[in-house]
């Protein structure tokens, strides 16, 4: 007799004007129940894939919505607040002025990202390259910060055996 698993994954990011946006992904699927009494390393490996999965549709949806045309009514110029550039002093703490993900990745990201890329066994950073370019459909250079996360999350899936290399290189992660 099957088992049902539920995992859900929910946040929420601020917006300019204190604004915010919002993502969530809820996931059903159907288990095996000798997993919990024969196999327990497979079934947590089966609820890390949901939830890895889960996790990459949120940042998707966020990144989505961040995107200029999910927003088609454009403020006019004479409504718009105008700021002065972000120096250090406004920033947000972790060397950026912006918390919505919007921006490039930080240096820290992408350091953090090719420190995972050189602890997986097979991934060069030619292989790395399509894997980015394979997950957002852009080379590493234009990663955004929330594109950077959902590499380094599907990065840390990989390195743990969660997800295989070459799952993860043909597109499928879960």
């Amino acid at each position: 007799m099957p088992m049902i698993f539920n995992a859900g994954l929910s946040k929420k990011i601020g917006t300019a004007n204190y604004g915010s946006l919002g993502a969530s992904c809820n996931v059903t699927v159907e288990l095996d129940q000798h997993l919990l009494r024969d196999d327990l390393a497979d079934f947590h490996s089966h609820v890390r894939k949901v939830q890895v999965a889960c996790a990459q549709a949120v940042n998707d949806e966020l990144a989505r919505q961040q995107e200029p045309s999910a927003n088609p009514e454009p403020v006019p110029a004479s409504q718009q607040q105008h700021r002065a550039p972000s120096s250090p002093s406004n920033s947000n703490g972790n060397g950026s002025a912006h918390r919505n993900g919007s921006h490039r990745a930080s240096q820290k990201q992408i350091d953090y990202v090719n420190q995972l890329a050189q602890q997986i066994r097979g991934l060069g950073i030619r292989r790395l390259e399509t894997l980015a370019d394979k997950m957002f459909a852009k080379p590493m250079a234009e990663l955004t910060s929330l594109d950077a996360s959902g590499l380094i999350d599907t990065l840390k899936s990989i390195k743990t055996g969660d997800i295989a290399l070459n799952a993860a290189l043909d597109g499928v992660t879960t």
